[in-house]
């Protein structure tokens, strides 16, 4: 069995998650998000694609329901010891097999709260559960009632983030080594993806970011890969992962000589980068970092080019991105406490003069503040 925490630790997060159903008069938990899963269990797979559930009785007994191909993977890499097939067949409603299952939990007219909020819950796939369940249970949107206890990172997670950092910086030194006139962006790519596996990590919760010339205001991977002409902008963002747990990074690194807006742009994320540090500390609201982000953009005239988000929080995740709750945006009112890790992005993007920006790394919460998770240095790459 291959289990990347003890089963204290998962045995404590079982039971602050019953614990939590308790508070909101619920009986059980119909879990979808394979983030979930992991963190309960340290079940892993890509199988989420496909109709899966784990369900989380308010006792902590666990059941999962998926398909053949899972079975061993559950068996390998998680504490669940009750786990149900569905069979693929034409006509199949794993649906009905869901509503079997929880009638054996002994589910009939219960309050059962359900991950709405999940890619293993397509909207054809809650629309089969809701008929499926209707008349045996009722059903509430619990989404985040797992996401609230998986903000706050335990010991072993942290460990886990910080080598994820170790890896990023890694990735990063090879950007800055490769990225040069004539360098392809594919040879890059691969020595950054390369520096994370041979460093143990593990493949990101979505693709590694790259676009140079124009390209490079784009912050979505796209297909197409060229080579960096004498006179370009590198626009990179990444994340080293380990354990599935990732620590983002960002940045631009500029070929050949640049002019001084370019310059200007990069002080500024520099700058707000800085704010946002300084506000990210117990006590304060997510609200207030974006507000110190847009503070320093707006009063540097770069208003127009900055974006309605500066970051969210870094976690384990999985495909199709590595975007965790929450996010930095106005008002947020989530509470910032210890043991939260952010990334924060300084990024803009100026269509006007075709010049793109971007500043960006992973911080831990601590008591008094916030720590740098990366070593690397912030001051702008030209090669």
């Amino acid at each position: 069995m291959t289990l990347h925490f003890s089963r204290n630790e998962f045995a404590g997060r079982i039971a602050q998650t019953t614990a939590a159903l308790a508070a909101a008069g619920l009986d059980g938990l119909l879990i979808f998000r394979q983030e979930s899963m992991y963190y309960l269990t340290g079940y892993d797979t890509f199988g989420f694609v496909h109709f899966q559930c784990l369900y989380l009785a308010g006792d902590g007994t666990m059941t999962l329901l998926t398909r053949a191909p899972d079975l061993r993977q559950a068996r390998h890499t998680s504490i669940i010891m009750d786990i149900r097939i569905w069979t693929d067949r034409h006509g199949a409603s794993p649906a009905d097999d869901l509503k079997a299952l929880l009638d054996d939990r002994g589910c009939r007219g219960k309050r059962l709260g359900v991950e709405l909020e999940a890619y293993g819950l397509t909207g054809a796939k809650w629309r089969m559960v809701e008929t499926a369940m209707e008349g045996f249970c009722a059903l509430e949107d619990a989404s985040t009632l797992i996401n609230i206890l998986r903000v706050v990172k335990s010991p072993a997670e942290i460990n886990y983030i910080r080598r994820a950092a170790e890896l990023g910086d890694a990735a990063l030194s090879e950007a800055n080594r490769l990225a040069v006139a004539g360098a392809y962006e594919g040879d890059i790519l691969a020595a950054m993806q390369g520096a994370v596996f041979a460093g143990g990590g593990d493949y990101p919760g979505n693709a590694f970011i790259i676009g140079s010339g124009r390209d490079a205001l784009l912050c979505r991977f796209f297909s197409g890969r060229r080579h960096l002409d004498a006179e370009d902008q590198l626009m990179i963002e990444f994340a080293g992962v380990y354990r599935h747990y990732h620590a983002a990074l960002m940045r631009t690194i500029v070929v050949g000589e640049p002019s001084d807006r370019r310059r200007h742009m990069h002080d500024a994320c520099a700058a707000a980068l800085a704010a946002c540090k300084g506000a990210l500390k117990p006590g304060r609201l997510m609200g207030e970092v974006f507000a110190a982000h847009a503070r320093v953009f707006d009063d540097a005239g770069f208003g127009v080019h900055r974006l309605n988000a500066c970051g969210y929080s870094m976690g384990a995740t999985f495909s199709p991105n590595w975007m965790d709750w929450p996010m930095f945006y106005a008002d947020n009112p989530v509470d910032i406490v210890p043991g939260m890790t952010f990334f924060l992005h300084m990024i803009l993007m100026d269509s006007d003069h075709d010049l793109a920006m971007a500043l960006g790394e992973s911080v831990l919460v601590g008591e008094n503040g916030c720590e740098r998770l990366s070593a690397a240095s912030l001051d702008l790459v030209v090669n």
